[in-house]
């Protein structure tokens, strides 16, 4: 029994390893939702039901958070964009916050300053950082 639970362990280290980022983050927090609700039912078997209540009600906005991101909402407020709809050059120019007539030096510095914070990686979306990547491209491609 125990090298089979040790072979299960290694097989589920194996597969984490290889996961992307945000196959990781979708698991964990499925694990964590079902957790709370499996400790909000035993507490409500056990005759604690305002406990299980009161902890259900802290969990409501991170709940709401996790299903308007499943419905393609951005942290901003804002939908994704749709997809191979080109981006004028004046919404170019908002994104970047530049002037008309900026040089292409302008454009990389700009680019370059708003990756730093847009970025996933740097706790930025991927929404916003294709919304950068689409404006510089717009504006360099002339």
């Amino acid at each position: 029994m125990g090298l089979a639970a040790l072979g299960v362990l290694m097989w589920a280290a194996s597969a984490f390893s290889r996961a992307r980022i945000g196959t990781v983050k979708t698991m964990l927090a499925w694990v964590a939702a079902l957790a709370g609700l499996s400790l909000a039912a035993m507490l409500f078997l056990t005759g604690r039901g305002m406990a299980a209540f009161s902890g259900l009600i802290l969990l409501m906005p991170l709940a709401w958070t996790w299903w308007m991101e499943g419905k393609g909402a951005s942290r901003f407020g804002a939908s994704r964009p749709a997809s191979g709809v080109p981006m004028s050059r004046a919404e170019a120019l908002d994104v970047l916050g530049l002037q008309d007539g900026a040089s292409d030096s302008d454009i990389k510095a700009a680019w370059v300053r708003l990756m730093r914070v847009a970025h996933p990686d740097g706790g930025g979306s991927d929404w916003l950082a294709s919304r950068v990547n689409q404006a510089k491209d717009a504006l360099l491609r002339r």
